[in-house]
């Protein structure tokens, strides 16, 4: 009966931790760089390549057609498929850990998220993927800082880092929104201004472009 027990927990064990190792496996699949992303993992896969001359461009953390053409020559030259995606095993010969790559996927989505749902809680789901989009054109975007980080707490830039919006819960629908935004989604049209001009007391504002209408939001050039 004792060897029945035990034979039983060991079982139960073995299937837990078979268990675990498929979701970590699937969780760094699930980690891939390819044209249209950005943050500070793009510009970590940039700088390697730039050592190994693979990239003589600058790092600027987005990864477009000539990151992807880097990728592509150093996939070839490493004996892996070159489709120019970043997974998993393009980023161990990297020497990017995928732990380290998942952090900071999941830093950037949290403070993308935050800043969605302080600017944009309530407004249709396509208005909040708007909104995500119009930081990340930001970071391509000459006039504005290159990171997230640098973009969201630009002087000036978003009311709620100063009206304590920024520190309220995140809504639920702004990860989605994120996780969308920095897949490359951009119902914006590619915006890097948006205005509600219902409250909006800046008539600089007002001479942008406009793009698109997206609930209360203006979006503009």
């Amino acid at each position: 009966m004792r060897s029945r027990k035990k034979l039983i927990l060991a079982l139960v064990v073995i299937f837990t931790v078979n268990i675990a190792l498929i979701a970590l496996i699937q969780n760094a699949e699930a980690i891939a760089y390819r044209r249209g992303s950005s943050g500070s993992v793009v510009s970590q896969i940039q700088t390697k390549l730039k050592n190994w001359g693979y990239y003589k461009y600058d790092v600027d953390g987005i990864f477009g057609s000539r990151t992807e053409a880097a990728v592509k020559s150093f996939q070839s030259r490493n004996g892996l498929t070159a489709d120019g995606i970043v997974g998993s095993a393009t980023l161990a010969a990297l020497g990017i850990q995928s732990n380290e790559a998942a952090q900071s996927v999941s830093g950037d989505v949290n403070l993308l998220a935050r800043l969605i749902s302080a600017e944009a809680r309530g407004e249709p789901y396509n208005g909040q993927v708007a909104v995500g989009a119009v930081v990340l054109n930001r970071m391509k975007h000459p006039s504005f800082p290159n990171t997230m980080s640098g973009v969201i707490y630009q002087s000036g830039a978003f009311t709620c880092i100063t009206d304590g919006q920024f520190n309220q819960p995140v809504a639920e629908s702004a990860y989605r929104a994120a996780r969308d935004a920095l897949a490359g989604v951009d119902p914006s049209g590619g915006a890097i201004y948006y205005f509600n001009p219902v409250t909006a007391t800046s008539k600089w504002i007002w001479s942008r472009p406009l793009i698109v209408v997206i609930g209360k939001h203006r979006f503009c050039a």
